[in-house]
């Protein structure tokens, strides 16, 4: 099917220009502004023709930043390779930095705690979700806990002090 419209386009005067291939083997297109042979005007645009042509095997991170920057029209010029591999080096050494303070971090959290610094924090457990009306009770009682959508005025009398 591809082959077809490729002929197409370049029967009728849709042309694009390749302008890269990342790393994933997504390939990109420009198309300049031109006329075809009807006379209608077809303005520039960018597109992206991606390796996983299904919509559904799309993830977050299929297309580069760079990339996306450049079909959306944030930046004018494509980008480089030199430019792509120095800042996906950049980006992992962001990562280390990253894990290198979380480390400290917990390290010097745990001294706190070890010191009495800082009080270690509560640990819960209560059974059940918010919304119930029994949330932190240890035992369901017998007394009504709430009107809900069945409470009809005067159908309860709480019990008398004793």
């Amino acid at each position: 099917m591809s082959r077809i419209a490729g002929v197409l386009r370049r029967t009728f005067g849709l042309v694009r220009e390749h302008v890269g291939t990342d790393h994933l083997g997504n390939k990109y297109y420009s198309v300049p502004e031109q006329k075809t042979w009807t006379g209608r005007v077809v303005h520039a645009k960018r597109m992206v023709e991606t390796a996983n042509p299904t919509e559904y095997e799309y993830i977050e991170g299929s297309i580069p930043i760079e990339w996306d920057a450049w079909i959306r029209g944030r930046r004018k010029e494509p980008p480089s390779v030199e430019e792509l591999l120095k800042n996906e080096s950049y980006r992992e050494q962001i990562k280390l930095k990253a894990n290198e303070v979380e480390e400290r971090d917990l390290a010097l959290q745990a001294k706190e705690y070890k010191e009495g610094l800082v009080a270690t924090p509560a640990r819960t457990l209560t059974k059940g979700h918010a919304s119930s009306t029994s949330f932190g009770k240890q035992e369901l009682s017998e007394e009504p806990s709430t009107a809900g959508n069945t409470f009809e005025p005067g159908s309860w009398i709480p019990n008398p002090k004793k």
